[in-house]
């Protein structure tokens, strides 16, 4: 895999930092924030400011983003909730069971989180939006390569042991896929975070043609004493979700 651009990463760590702060910042702020030697700080500040996604206040020597940030991604929401069903359902699941709501597709040797509801219970799943993980080792990972032919898991297998130190063993991994495909979902136990779990299962329908796995993350003995509760919950908002859209009679 190609490796990431610098000059590409630091300039959405920059947006990232605003998100994370909320105020306008300064030179200093930012490059003590992310580690950036100041200088090309400034330059990569003066280079988002001159394309258009950050303001400079002159007197305050601070940096603000512009509108144009928060109107880059409007349309992306739409696009992925729709006429927010897909929202409401984990509302809806989330409201149900008080644990996190993780909503993952695949990305390439990954799973993608599209987007997370948070508990407020004490021991409670942090991943943010946008993060990947290891498809063949988390609930939704597996959960979305039960969805797939065994050729193609397989070539993803070796394409995962050429890329990463995985060491995939496709005996240990097809048993993996076989459990979810006989119970219809996955249970992931301390992968993320010692303590923590995701039961996951594929939403019966794409969504805007693409598969998506949706599940419950919290504390392992609250998934484990809820299993078969939490299993239910999931399959009644993908059937209602796959209803709605006209998916199924």
């Amino acid at each position: 895999m190609q490796p990431a651009v610098k000059s590409a990463i630091r300039a959405f760590e920059v947006l990232e930092a605003f998100e994370r702060q909320r105020k306008a910042l300064s030179l200093k702020d930012i490059t003590d924030e992310l580690g950036y030697p100041p200088s090309s700080g400034s330059a990569l500040l003066k280079s988002l400011m001159e394309i258009g996604y950050l303001d400079y206040d002159q007197e305050r020597r601070v940096y603000f983003p512009t509108l144009r940030v928060s109107q880059l991604g409007q349309w992306v929401e739409d696009a992925m909730f729709g006429d927010n069903d897909l929202r409401a359902a984990m509302d809806w699941l989330q409201e149900q069971t008080g644990e996190g709501v993780i909503l993952g597709a695949q990305s390439d040797i990954h799973v993608r989180y599209l987007h997370i509801l948070y508990s407020d219970n004490p021991l409670a799943f942090r991943g943010k939006p946008g993060m990947r993980r290891p498809i063949a080792q988390t609930a939704l990972g597996l959960a979305l390569l039960a969805g797939k032919d065994d050729e193609a898991i397989e070539t993803l297998r070796r394409k995962i042991n050429a890329y990463t130190d995985a060491n995939l063993d496709r005996a240990s991994l097809m048993e993996r896929v076989g459990q979810v495909r006989v119970k219809g979902y996955s249970f992931s136990k301390h992968s993320f975070t010692e303590g923590l779990g995701v039961i996951g299962m594929t939403l019966p329908a794409p969504i805007n043609g693409r598969t998506m796995a949706i599940g419950l993350a919290g504390y392992v003995a609250r998934l484990e004493r809820e299993e078969e509760r939490i299993v239910e919950l999931l399959r009644e908002a993908g059937t209602n979700l796959a209803a709605i859209r006209g998916d199924v009679n």
